[in-house]
């Protein structure tokens, strides 16, 4: 919190802003250094704090601030997609190589026993790191999403840390689940706070998918402190579901799967009649059932291939009903008609009317095609 208060006259000196335009609905430039805050209050606190400091701090130092860097840079100078996939690769690569942390072992997923990766240990994980960045930045796109959706997981790594006797790397994601409960007071809406007063832009949303790979990597391929890993994939369900079938249809239509749309989860919501806060307590809430839910499979010993079909199938549920926008909206404006949340009264408005014209355009062209 200190970090980001200090930030912020240096955030209007470099224009280190995020201005209203294009696809973006805020109504005023907002500083984009919340990602930066998040990684300085976290290294700080982890090379004062902790006992020892060995090759995997001094790997997740270099990776984060060469991720926030470019991030920054990308924030102000909207670098090519194809320059932050590869500082994306090299920053999980400094992670395996120098600290050690990658995926080996898949446990018993496909049935068939413990499967280890052997060559394509390296190759997997710098694959699944580069979607975990990429899939929160997808979500990120309404005040509080990313950040609370990223805090959620983190508090339940924390759970699964403790619950397998690792209480070393449960001190460690506590000071991570700090620093972004941090951000979320200044990005999150209140009572008090009718619209986020900062970003955490490109850098913080590349820094917070990093920070999700490290930690479930090195949770889940402790044989100390055993952890399946496909619990990690149940605990943050949305970004990566989004990601995975955003990118499929992109590809399908045979367009760049970084292409810029407005077909995101958050955006279904908004359509729905979602306000900003609903959609991050709906989401959330989905999240922790999810996590939850995985984590009592597990410990009923429910074969994790089932949960991993399960996935798909929640992946192939979502591909479907987002195919069709209109009936995407529909079944998530139905919600509403089932009292799972507040109405929403006429005189409340639930989007700029920038964004009400864009949304209407959308559906016409969806109708017309």
């Amino acid at each position: 919190m200190l970090v980001q208060w200090l930030l912020h006259p240096v955030a209007n000196r470099l224009d280190l802003l995020d201005h209203p335009k294009g696809r973006k609905d805020h109504a005023h430039p907002t500083p984009i250094t919340g990602g930066l805050a998040m990684a300085v209050g976290i290294l700080v606190t982890a090379w004062s704090t902790l006992d020892g400091v060995g090759t995997p701090l001094i790997a997740f130092s270099l990776a984060s601030t060469l991720l926030i860097v470019v991030g920054l840079l990308d924030d102000k100078y909207d670098l090519p997609w194809w320059l932050r996939i590869g500082v994306q690769v090299i920053a999980a690569l400094i992670m395996v190589l120098v600290g050690g942390v990658q995926v080996e072992q898949l446990g018993p997923v496909f049935g068939l026993g413990d499967s280890s990766l052997g060559m394509l240990s390296i190759p997997f994980t710098v694959f699944a790191t580069v979607g975990l960045i990429n899939a929160i930045n997808m979500v990120d796109g309404s005040d509080g999403m990313a950040g609370s959706l990223v805090l959620a997981a983190l508090v339940m790594l924390v759970a699964a840390s403790l619950y397998s006797g690792n209480g070393a790397m449960a001190e460690r994601v506590m000071i991570m689940v700090g620093a972004v409960a941090a951000f979320l007071w200044f990005n999150l809406r209140f009572p008090w706070q009718p619209r986020a007063r900062l970003f955490m832009g490109n850098a913080g949303s590349a820094f917070l998918g990093f920070v999700i790979a490290w930690v479930s990597f090195r949770l889940t391929q402790n044989p100390g402190h055993p952890v399946s890993p496909i619990l990690a994939l149940w605990l943050i369900p949305v970004p990566v579901m989004d990601c995975l079938v955003l990118m499929a249809r992109r590809m399908r239509d045979r367009q760049s799967p970084f292409h810029a749309d407005q077909n995101h989860i958050h955006h279904v919501l908004r359509g729905s009649g979602f306000r900003p806060m609903q959609k991050v307590a709906f989401l959330v809430l989905f999240s922790g059932v999810c996590g939850l839910a995985c984590g009592q499979a597990l410990r009923m010993d429910i074969p994790e291939p089932l949960l991993l079909g399960a996935f798909f199938v929640l992946c192939g549920g979502w591909y479907w009903l987002t195919s069709r926008r209109d009936r995407a909206i529909r079944f998530f404006s139905r919600l509403r008609n089932w009292g799972l949340l507040p109405p929403i009264t006429q005189a409340t408005p639930i989007r700029a009317p920038a964004v009400a014209e864009t949304v209407a355009k959308e559906t016409a062209q969806e109708k017309a095609a």
